[in-house]
């Protein structure tokens, strides 16, 4: 599963997601997806591999 969140590694905020795909073409291993911290207003993008869709 692909958080909603996750903690900024600069500053210990929270970082929300800001890349969202269409129901019709979900997310794949490969893809980018991009955070946005709320307190420091750092960008991170993690690129997401097949553990981030295992349950």
């Amino acid at each position: 599963m692909i958080p909603d969140r996750i903690v900024c590694v600069d500053c210990g905020g929270w970082c929300h997601r800001i890349t969202h795909w269409p129901e019709d073409d979900p997310p794949v291993p490969g893809d980018t997806v991009a955070y946005r911290c709320s307190d420091c207003s750092d960008r991170w993008d993690m690129v997401l591999d097949q553990e981030d869709f295992d349950d």
